[in-house]
Formats: C-alpha cells, sequence, structure tokens
C-alpha cells in the first residue's frame, strides 16, 4: 500500500508538471528516504487523475503508524509539506520560467503559470480552501464579499503546549520573510519546502511577490521588501504601488495601514497583498467629486462607500504620488475636535491611510482610505473599529480586505448560524436567548425576526442577507466620517484643509 502511495504521488507530480519523466527515480528515491523506506517494489499498475488529498492522508498514516510523525493537525502538516517540497521545483527554475514567460508572453500568462504552481505544489492546499463559506451580500453600497474562514486549521491542544515550550528562534524573523523559502518548519512555524516566491525589483529595490496560501480571493498575493523593515505609508509607499501595477496592470496592490488596530497582522514587515479580483470598493462609483488645487490634471473625488475614501485618477503617475503624498501628509496633522478626529494624543499619532493602486482603462488610480485608531474608555479597541454591538459577529480589526468589501469572518460563525437557523425556525428568539452557544446573536435575532417572516426554507439567505447589512455597518464604524451625523460636512472640512495647505 505505501509503494502505491508512493507512486501515486510521483504519479500526481508528472500529471502537474512539478517534475518530469526523467525526475521520477530520483524523485522516489527522494520519497523512500524521507519515509525511512530502504527498498522499493514498484506496483504495476499505472495510476492517473490523483487525488492529492486522499494520496498524502494515506502517506500521513503510513508516517503517523511507524512514529516519523506525530497524528496532530499540527505535526502532519509539517510531514506532508516536508513530502510536497521534494515535489516542488527549485527558486531558481521558478524564477527563470516565470519571467521567461513575462518577457516573452504576459505579465498575465506569467501569473497564471506562478497561481497554479502555488496549488499543485499544495503550498495553496486546494482541498482545504474550498471549504470556506462564500456568499455575496446585497447592501446600499453594492454586493459586498462574504466569506467565513475554515481554511486554517486550528492547532490542537498537544501542539500549542509543545509550541509554549519550544525554543523561539528569531529565524525567520517572521512568516513574510524570504528565509521562509524552503524552511523545514518547527511546531511554531509552519513548513514551508514547497513555498516559492518571485524575485523582483520594486523602485529599484529587492522584493518578493508570493501568492497566500489561504486565498480569500481569486489570486490572492503578497508584494513583500526582501528586507525585514516595518511598515510604513509615505510618499515612496505610493511610489512602490505604482511601480507594482505598471508592471502587473492586472492586478490591483493595496496595504494595510501603518498603525495599530487600523493596521494588519504584521506590522513589523513592509508589505502589500494584491490580486487579480474587483472588489466592492473598486466598483463603488465616486458620488462627489473634488478639485484639488494645482491637481487640476487629476480626477478625484469622494466615494460612495461606508468608509472614508479619497479617489484620484490619472494618466500621470507622478501627479498622483504627488498628490497623495500631500493629502497623506495633511491627514497625519488633521485634528477637528468637532468629528473626534485627533492626529495624536499624548505623543501618539493616530492618523493613517490605507491606499489602493490599480490601472483602470489604461490610466493609473489611487483610493486613500482615512483611518483614525484613536481609543476612549467607552471604545477601548478603537472609536473608528466595530462596536460593541457588532461584535458578536466580527470583533477583529479591519485590514485591507474589509476595507475593500470583504468580510472575512470568524470560523465559530459556520457553528453559530447553523444553530440559529434552527432555533429561530423552532423556538424563535425566545429560545435564542436560552441557547449558551447563541445567545450573544439574540439582540440581533429579534431584529431580524421584527424585518422577515423567517421559514425553514429561506431562513439561511435571511441569516446571510442580514450578515452582509452587519458588515456594512462594520465598515461604517471603521470610517472615520460616515458615521458622524455631520459627516460629509466634516469630510468637506478636510477637503478645505487640504486645499489650502
Amino acid at each position: 500500500m505505501i509503494f502505491e502511495n508512493i507512486k501515486k504521488l510521483v504519479t500526481y507530480g508528472l500529471e502537474s508538471g512539478l517534475i518530469e519523466e526523467s525526475d521520477r527515480v530520483y524523485t522516489t528515491n527522494r520519497l523512500l528516504e524521507a519515509l525511512d523506506l530502504e527498498e522499493y517494489d514498484e506496483p504495476a499498475e499505472e495510476f492517473s487523475d490523483v487525488d492529492l488529498e486522499s494520496t498524502l492522508k494515506e502517506l500521513l498514516d503510513y508516517a503517523v503508524e511507524k512514529g516519523l510523525t506525530e497524528n496532530s493537525i499540527v505535526y502532519r502538516d509539517l510531514f506532508d509539506t516536508k513530502l510536497m517540497g521534494l515535489l516542488t521545483p527549485r527558486p531558481s527554475e521558478v524564477d527563470t520560467k516565470f519571467w521567461g514567460l513575462y518577457n516573452h508572453q504576459s505579465a498575465k500568462v506569467a501569473t497564471d503559470y506562478f497561481y497554479k504552481l502555488s496549488q499543485d505544489t499544495d503550498y495553496i492546499r486546494r482541498y482545504r480552501v474550498k471549504k470556506d463559506m462564500r456568499w455575496i451580500a446585497p447592501t446600499e453600497y453594492g454586493d459586498l464579499d462574504i466569506t467565513i474562514n475554515l481554511s486554517k486549521p486550528e492547532k490542537d491542544p498537544k501542539a500549542i503546549a509543545a509550541a509554549k515550550l519550544a525554543k523561539q528562534s528569531g529565524y525567520p524573523k517572521c512568516l513574510l520573510c524570504y528565509e521562509n523559502v524552503g524552511y523545514a518548519g518547527r511546531v511554531n512555524s509552519p513548513a514551508r519546502q514547497n513555498h516559492r516566491v518571485i524575485s523582483l525589483k520594486i523602485n529599484g529595490t529587492d522584493w518578493g511577490l508570493q501568492y497566500s496560501p489561504y486565498v480569500y480571493y481569486n489570486e490572492h498575493c503578497i508584494l513583500f521588501n526582501k528586507k525585514h523593515t516595518p511598515m510604513v505609508i509615505d510618499r515612496s509607499a505610493f511610489e512602490k504601488l505604482f511601480d507594482f501595477v505598471r508592471q502587473f496592470p492586472h492586478y490591483f496592490i493595496g496595504s494595510n495601514a501603518d498603525l495599530p488596530i487600523v493596521g494588519g497582522s504584521i506590522l513589523s514587515h513592509e508589505h502589500f497583498q494584491g490580486g487579480h479580483y474587483t472588489f466592492a470598493m473598486a466598483k463603488a462609483p465616486v458620488e462627489e467629486k473634488i478639485v484639488f488645487k494645482g491637481f487640476e490634471n487629476v480626477d478625484a473625488g469622494i466615494v460612495k462607500w461606508p468608509m472614508s475614501v479619497i479617489r484620484i485618477n490619472s494618466e500621470d503617475k507622478n501627479a498622483l504620488v504627488d498628490l497623495a503624498d500631500k493629502i497623506l501628509k495633511a491627514w497625519r496633522g488633521y485634528t477637528d475636535e468637532e468629528a473626534f478626529i485627533y492626529a495624536e494624543t499624548e505623543g501618539e499619532p493616530h492618523n493613517t491611510i490605507t491606499p489602493i493602486a490599480r490601472m483602470r482603462n489604461g490610466r493609473y488610480e489611487l483610493d486613500l482610505v482615512l483611518r483614525n485608531n484613536i481609543t476612549t474608555e467607552e471604545y477601548p479597541l478603537g472609536v473608528y473599529h466595530p462596536h460593541q454591538e457588532l461584535h458578536h459577529i466580527k470583533k477583529e480589526n479591519i485590514g485591507l480586505i474589509e476595507v475593500m468589501g470583504l468580510a472575512v469572518l470568524p470560523s465559530r460563525l459556520k457553528g453559530e448560524m447553523e444553530k440559529l437557523a434552527q432555533v429561530l425556525v423552532t423556538e424563535g428568539t425566545e429560545g435564542v436567548r436560552r441557547d449558551k452557544l447563541i445567545e450573544k446573536h439574540a439582540d440581533w435575532a429579534e431584529e431580524i425576526s421584527k424585518k422577515n417572516n423567517i421559514t425553514a426554507e429561506n431562513v439561511h439567505e435571511v441569516l446571510q442577507k442580514e450578515i452582509g447589512i452587519v458588515f456594512a455597518k462594520v465598515l461604517e464604524h471603521a470610517g472615520v466620517y460616515k458615521r458622524n451625523k455631520d459627516g460629509k460636512a466634516a469630510f468637506e472640512r478636510f477637503i478645505d484643509y487640504v486645499n489650502n495647505k
């Protein structure tokens, strides 16, 4: 049985183009070594259309049985990544093929190759990603994307305990560092033998392009500085974004903000996120045009969006960089007490920007989302952050992906929504209040029940629609002007401030 699965995995490598026929024996021998086998009796049966998930499961079950690894998700992931690394081309081969396709065909052909490779090597685990729940929710701001993240496995208690006891290492410095390429991993750091990165120049400096292993949207990529240097939003950030879309015009690219609360998950390493996808925010129209003094050649306006977004568009990317830099510097130092916006308190800065760049009809375009991370006793997680009444759905920080209109919701919601649907139909809202798992949703459930005639046939559709409405409110809470009753006037005060600088 073990020999059959070794042959299946080698066949998978051949079918997916990871290895060539001349690599068959070499790859087989490498797998034998990894599985602590000294002999091999090749099965006579030929295999085709190999299912990677089931093949790896059989190989992992064998490894557990023989004591080569432990039977937990963390250790199994470490071991199967080691196996897949034996089928993955060397970084130099991947780079050479990528840039050959880029130079002789197109940027899109090159990224198509690299995206497929990242899936074929199991760096992006297709069979896990497809478990994520996804739907579209219509709102006043357009169709928002909703996903419940089920593809990122939770660590088991044994692995968590082992991670606490494990020696703390400074290598790699973080999960974005280039040194992760080919790294074997450990109980407190994922294995990356099958991880590959495209080397490229951004504004004359060394950067890497990879895909996220938990692709939340099509071709969800990460562009990162090869030096471990902190996130910063400044003039050079805008220049880097435009240099990327110049090279890859079919992709958008954006950045989390560079401050806690409004920032992303890794502020210690400069990086951007992009991909081949059109978010609801990119589809949102400009609801009010703006003219910035000295930049009359730039189309500008306020976007119809729950957060506070200025969109600028021009054929001249240098003009956009100049204007974006002016807006950023103005916002960094801007205080409007009437709107509860403070540039700083006790020396701590609060204002920053989430920028998103793209090409649109041959012109450069940049969305600038105004962010503020001030906290108060009433709102310790942030004034411009989902407030407590929304935490039953979304409590986590609002990063770049959410800003653009895709809700990444916690896995707990799958079970909670299934139970909520069942109880609403059978017991009504009083039953929701009695249930420990879903009582946090009770007030929301009452609100939903008043608005909708809930039946067994429509309850799931209603809940999905209402989650979309909550997500729109989440974004309004994160918007520095939308949640203010005088928001439009306050936004216009800032525009005037920029023009008078």
